[in-house]
């Protein structure tokens, strides 16, 4: 299957999301990445895991439209992208709430959504929202089991270690299920992604990272769940996603869709870019690039 293109553009001034996303649409991208972040502390001594220096920095200050707010407002003005979380913070939410906004984004845009989840690499994420950090994974599993069951309709009760609730329905559920993909680079986020995962979300190389070692790892990990032969998503940030070249050795290695970015959102202070220099650069990629690697087919 060729190649889909998500466009990103994480921390821009607000009033811009929109006519990006519009433009994204326009020029033929086949998705719209959507960021996470619930607050920035004043203090920590946390580190920031996929920029390669730790620093959290770039996060201050820079406005972060909460998700399944934002899927609704880009849905309304829009007909054909999707809007790709990337990545949802899901252990900082309750997940019946959850299933409740997911099922509504997805109704709402015509199962336009595809819901990246993953667990957040600080504890003061945690301890904001009194969840604790310890047993975090068994509790994700548990999340996106409850998920799952109450976004695919019917009446879906649950007893865990975590979470115990009586049977209840979410009326409406959208018509096809919500594709779940995680993120994360480190083992237990591969094995989450290939046991239950309809999808892999990587976030860019850092030291010690090797896209293609870590798809192999995955392929690796799926046949031992048995899930070898079922459909999967690979969607990556990667340097070789900006040519026609770099696009047809992705497609090979196995990723299913490739996130386009233009600017360096690691970069602290206030981004400059002008909304019609956006609009112009991801549309001059779209007719160059793009276009040639689909004119390939």
């Amino acid at each position: 299957m060729p190649l889909r293109f998500t466009y990103i553009d994480a921390m821009v001034d607000p009033t811009f999301l929109i006519p990006l996303a519009q433009a994204a649409e326009k020029a033929g991208y086949d998705g719209f990445a959507i960021p996470d972040s619930i607050a920035f502390p004043e203090e920590s001594d946390s580190a920031y895991p996929y920029n390669g220096t730790g620093d959290r920095e770039f996060l201050r200050d820079r406005p972060f439209i909460e998700p399944f707010t934002l899927i609704g407002a880009l849905g309304a003005v829009t007909s054909t992208i999707t809007f790709n979380t990337f990545v949802y913070k899901l252990p900082m939410r309750h997940p019946v709430a959850v299933a409740k906004q997911a099922a509504s984004a997805a109704v709402m845009s015509g199962n336009r959504l595809r819901f990246g989840v993953g667990l957040s690499p600080w504890p003061d994420d945690y301890a904001l929202v009194d969840v604790p950090w310890e047993r975090r994974g068994k509790r994700f599993d548990e999340q996106i089991d409850i998920v799952k069951g109450l976004t695919a309709g019917g009446f879906f009760g649950y007893t865990g270690e975590f979470y115990d609730f009586f049977p209840v329905e979410i009326c409406p559920v959208p018509t096809e299920p919500i594709p779940i993909l995680f993120g994360g680079h480190s083992e237990p986020a591969l094995k989450r992604a290939a046991r239950v995962g309809d999808g892999w979300m990587y976030a860019g190389p850092t030291a010690g990272d090797d896209l293609f070692a870590l798809i192999d790892r995955l392929r690796d990990l799926r046949a031992e769940y048995g899930r070898a032969d079922e459909p999967f998503e690979i969607h990556a940030i990667s340097y070789d996603a900006y040519s026609v070249e770099g696009l047809n050795k992705l497609e090979a290695a196995g990723v299913t869709d490739v996130i386009i970015g233009f600017r360096d959102s690691y970069q602290p202070g206030v981004d400059t870019e002008t909304l019609e220099h956006k609009v112009a650069t991801l549309s001059g990629f779209a007719s160059g690039v793009i276009d040639a690697y689909r004119a390939q087919a």
